[in-house]
């Protein structure tokens, strides 16, 4: 097949590797993502983990005093700013209650606690809350019929809490010089300071397990408070910072990949057009060669058959010649001989100028006065320039050229006489040489005439197109082969305010 027509089937061959990248990229940053959730999510068993044996360590009796508690856990929370240590990305720690009421906060607490009611974790814009019930993440050790409990400190109770004033009774004060005793300020003022211990049978009454500063209080203030501080989850906050800028990191590479995949895939499509166009321009390439082979072999024969034809030709105008130059022949005889002596001549001219047109051009290079062949060239129409009274000038730079001479001579030859057409009569043709750059120079042939019609002017070079009644169509079309062959460059332009100009450039200059 050839290559345009597999085209198709390429083109969508690279579009699916390029699918395939980008899908293939999706799903690893996907993945990604997922895995460091789960590093995220280890992270936080891990400080559930910590917090456990801190609770643990603390617990006396199944109790937790919160003045022991809250170091540690800000100690926790603290520690993502620490200079040394900064791979914690804890924000806040809650310990939750039955009701799910935060017993114990430390860290940042603008969240919404709504949350904390469901079990699992919550993302948000910038940060992810772990709601683990207390036996989830072995707080209480696993056994629910003996909860750990939070016991507030002393400086947190109300006076409801640590039962009401109590009325003991005030001791006398002690004599001065058998007691060290001697009341403060606060005791002036009525405080007593702290509960003075009961007796032993009313401590036992009121049950051991209590902290002293809880055992004024009933039994019945005590069971709500142990219902109220009993510890039934825990919330961990955690910042997503690092998790976002990992994440945006790797989206940034799976991109660049994307982005470097889709340039590989249009350089591969580009590689392909190029070699589809290549491949067609060889095929092209090969099929011109044959029709120029077989364009140049119907060449020769219509140049072998119009010399040929000239020889002829040349009889045929002799014998009328003759005729006409009979004297005693009829004088329409004669009249009637002298037109076909002009026919003749006019297919002579035009043979002649084909056979020019189509003979090979081998170029023999040497150095050239250009102002001399100008002048040559004008010598062999000086008559003619001289009977239609048209001006003919040299101007410019004397420059020597490498050049064919017999070559350029015909083809200034046929310019000037392109001229001497257009001109007519009282006219003006002007040569001109100038240098262009210190290796090439341009030559410039300029007349005053009609100029061409723009319509014509990208005619004006193929064969048989002419504009003059009297012309061949074969003399510019002469001009561009031997200007070409010489690896030379002609155009026309518009010479102002009227004529036509015709200029070879790139003529190189002899060293």
């Amino acid at each position: 097949m050839q290559p345009r027509q597999n085209s198709p089937l390429i083109y969508g061959l690279l579009l699916g590797v390029w699918i395939f990248v980008v899908a293939w990229q999706v799903e690893e940053h996907l993945r990604v993502r997922e895995v460091a959730k789960t590093d995220l999510r280890n992270r936080s068993k891990e400080i559930a983990n910590t917090l456990s044996a801190v609770i643990r360590a603390l617990r006396f009796r199944g109790a937790v005093v919160q003045d022991r508690l809250e170091p540690v856990l800000n100690l926790l929370v603290n520690v993502r700013t620490n200079e040394l240590v900064k791979t914690s990305e804890l924000i806040s720690v809650m310990l939750l209650n039955t009701a799910g009421d935060p017993v114990v906060s430390v860290g940042a607490t603008n969240f919404d606690q709504k949350a904390f009611t469901q079990e699992g974790e919550h993302w948000g814009a910038g940060s992810v809350t772990f709601v683990n019930p207390v036996e989830g993440v072995s707080v209480a050790e696993g056994v629910t019929n003996n909860p750990t409990v939070v016991l507030p400190s002393f400086r947190n109770l109300t006076n409801a809490m640590r039962g009401g004033e109590r009325n003991f009774p005030r001791p006398e004060p002690p004599d001065a010089t058998n007691l060290p005793y001697s009341p403060d300020t606060n005791n002036a003022a009525g405080n007593l300071g702290p509960p003075p211990l009961l007796p032993d049978s009313e401590n036992r009454s009121r049950g051991s397990r209590r902290p002293p500063w809880l055992r004024s209080m009933g039994e019945t203030e005590y069971k709500a408070l142990v219902a109220k501080r009993e510890l039934h989850g825990l919330v961990l906050v955690m910042s997503t910072e690092h998790f976002q800028v990992f994440c945006a990191h790797d989206l940034l590479l799976r991109c660049v990949i994307i982005f470097f995949a889709g340039l590989s895939v249009i350089g591969v499509g580009l590689a392909w057009r190029n070699i589809s166009k290549t491949s067609e321009l060889q095929i092209r390439l090969i099929r011109a060669s044959e029709l120029n082979t077989h364009l140049k072999e119907m060449n020769l024969a219509v140049a072998g058959l119009a010399h040929e034809t000239r020889n002829p030709l040349n009889i045929i105008r002799g014998m009328a010649q003759m005729i006409s130059k009979q004297n005693d022949a009829p004088a329409e005889v004669r009249e009637q001989s002298r037109a076909i002596m002009d026919q003749a001549d006019k297919v002579t001219v035009q043979l002649n100028e084909f056979i020019n047109y189509s003979r090979p051009r081998a170029i023999r290079r040497s150095s050239l006065a250009l102002n001399a062949a100008v002048s040559e060239v004008i010598r062999a129409l000086s008559f003619d320039l001289e009977e239609k009274k048209i001006e003919v000038a040299i101007q410019g730079e004397p420059l020597t050229i490498e050049a064919d001479e017999q070559l350029l001579r015909q083809a200034l030859f046929n310019l000037l006489l392109n001229a001497f057409q257009a001109v007519g009569g009282s006219g003006r043709i002007q040569f001109l040489s100038r240098r262009t750059s210190a290796s090439e120079a341009c030559l410039e042939i300029s007349d005053d005439g009609p100029g061409v019609p723009p319509e014509n002017r990208g005619e004006i070079f193929k064969p048989y197109f002419t504009t003059h009644q009297k012309g061949t169509g074969l003399g510019l079309a002469v001009v561009l082969h031997i200007v070409q062959a010489h690896g030379w460059e002609i155009e026309y332009l518009p010479n102002e305010p009227k004529g036509a100009l015709f200029r070879i450039t790139h003529l190189k200059l002899a060293v």
